[in-house]
């Protein structure tokens, strides 16, 4: 009897199982994969490609004119300030020589009609802005002392460092228009190529001349030109994915409504926006996907959020 009861349990037991691993299978088999939310693009054969080069442009007075002393004395006249406006031919500073002081009036008490005062006027060698200011009223300076330094504003203009490799496609563009910190924009016009280049960097230093003349010395602004202009197939620069080195390129292309597969491609020209694609499989009818595609492995599942048609 005792072992009838056993045979019983244990085949009740063992049923039990087998219906346990049925249940869990089947529930195995409605677990999918989790698919990844993307959003695609269509790759364009109208996007204007153009490699733009981007240098920076900096204020620079090429000359600036050293305002000497014209006799030894003492300065008893200073006309200008640092950072004033000059202009050429302007009186700056009023000297009195040492034998003036000591002499002058005994010299005009004998006799009035000598008009002896020692007196020598300094005066501006250029137009433009004081840049350096040495001295001060009662100051004792020397002949050939340097007193102040002016700005020629006739030498003012934007120094560009062109790379040798560039310099023909500036110099045919002529206008070159300079971008400042402030976003206003400056129409330059190519005043002077140098005839020399940087041993180290090979690079051609250029003069550009702009109309506004109250830039400060030493702002860096930019200027801009195409390198080389295309028409080919590109797709959106987000949908271009690479490796560590970035040695290989690919996108994931979309070969149904929920599969995404690895497409490996040759870059071209690289704009903002656009990467050219200049060998790969393919074409204007492939979606690409532009989010999402981060770290998607080959053939991956996934769900379409948003389709971006240009």
């Amino acid at each position: 009897m005792k072992l009838l009861i056993a045979i019983v349990i244990s085949s009740y037991l063992l049923l039990s199982c087998r219906s346990e691993n049925n249940e869990t299978a089947n529930s195995s088999d409605l677990i999918t994969k989790p698919a990844t939310e993307v959003d695609i693009a269509f790759p364009s054969d109208t996007a204007k490609l153009a490699n733009i080069i981007t240098l920076n442009a900096t204020a620079s007075y090429l000359l600036k004119s050293d305002v000497k002393a014209n006799t030894n004395g003492y300065i008893t006249k200073i006309t200008i300030k640092m950072a004033d406006p000059v202009s050429k031919g302007m009186l700056l500073f009023a000297l009195e020589t040492k034998e003036a002081r000591a002499l002058g009036n005994t010299i005009n008490k004998l006799d009035q009609s000598f008009h002896f005062n020692g007196n020598a006027n300094v005066i501006s060698p250029a137009t433009g802005y004081v840049a350096m200011l040495n001295h001060q009223i009662g100051d004792y300076v020397q002949d050939g002392e340097i007193l102040a330094t002016i700005t020629d504003a006739n030498s003012f203009g934007f120094v560009v460092d062109v790379p040798y490799e560039y310099l023909q496609i500036v110099k045919n563009k002529k206008v070159l228009p300079i971008t400042l910190p402030d976003g206003i924009v400056l129409q330059g016009t190519i005043a002077k190529v140098m005839p020399t280049v940087d041993a180290i960097s090979q690079t051609v230093k250029i003069l550009l001349k702009v109309s506004a003349n109250d830039i400060p010395e030493n702002l860096i602004g930019t200027i801009s030109f195409s390198k080389n202009l295309d028409y080919g197939l590109s797709v959106p620069k987000m949908a271009v994915l690479s490796d560590e080195g970035q040695t290989s390129f690919w996108v994931m292309k979309l070969i149904n409504d929920s599969t995404a597969v690895k497409t490996i491609i040759e870059k071209g020209i690289e704009t903002d926006k656009f990467i050219q694609v200049k060998s790969g499989d393919l074409t204007t009818k492939d979606p690409v996907l532009i989010s999402g595609n981060f770290g998607l492995s080959d053939t991956a599942a996934v769900h379409i959020a948003k389709s971006k048609k240009r």
